[in-house]
């Protein structure tokens, strides 16, 4: 992953949670298609209009509820990072285990206006508002969840230190 982002942002209130991220009628589509459900209930349209990068925004507690694969499906839908006030810790893992990064941010939410354009820098961890110029910076996380996420997840970690050699695909029963 790039050292910087630079991108547009899709903002997001407090307490979103897994049945808005992904509904319960999308898990059992196949994993390709889950993507078009996204914020279907609370955002009709918008697994359409987000594009490759695309930065959300939030306020407290975003990713609260079930242990659904949101995280890898806001991924594989095109979000290159998550800004929130708070996140579920449930949520912080597996966007560790599927290498979507995410920052958690004082005050983040009042920094930005949907469409706005964000630089999200890996290296500092923080956030910039290119349009006003502000500034916001991100709670540290341990080193190794930071290297985890950055690298793409669990198996490209795995991959990466030498532990496995190659992903093996999983296999329906």
């Amino acid at each position: 992953m790039a050292d910087r982002i630079q991108s547009r942002v899709w903002k997001f209130g407090d307490g979103i949670n897994s049945d808005l991220i992904l509904p319960g009628h999308a898990i059992s589509r196949p994993i390709p298609d889950q993507r078009k459900y996204v914020f279907e209930a609370n955002r009709p349209g918008w697994a359409a209009q987000v594009q490759p990068g695309d930065v959300i925004v939030a306020g407290f507690d975003f990713g609260v509820g079930s242990g659904r694969p949101t995280p890898r499906v806001l991924k594989d839908a095109g979000i290159s990072v998550i800004l929130a006030e708070s996140f579920n810790g449930l949520f912080l893992r597996q966007c560790v285990n599927f290498g979507l990064p995410i920052m958690q941010c004082a005050g983040v939410r009042a920094l930005f206006e949907e469409m706005d354009p964000v630089e999200v820098d890996f290296d500092a961890w923080c956030a910039v508002n290119r349009r006003t110029g502000r500034r916001v910076e991100a709670n540290t996380l341990p080193e190794m969840l930071k290297r985890t996420m950055l690298t793409g997840g669990v198996v490209p970690f795995l991959i990466s230190q030498g532990y496995i050699r190659e992903a093996v695909p999983l296999r329906p029963a």
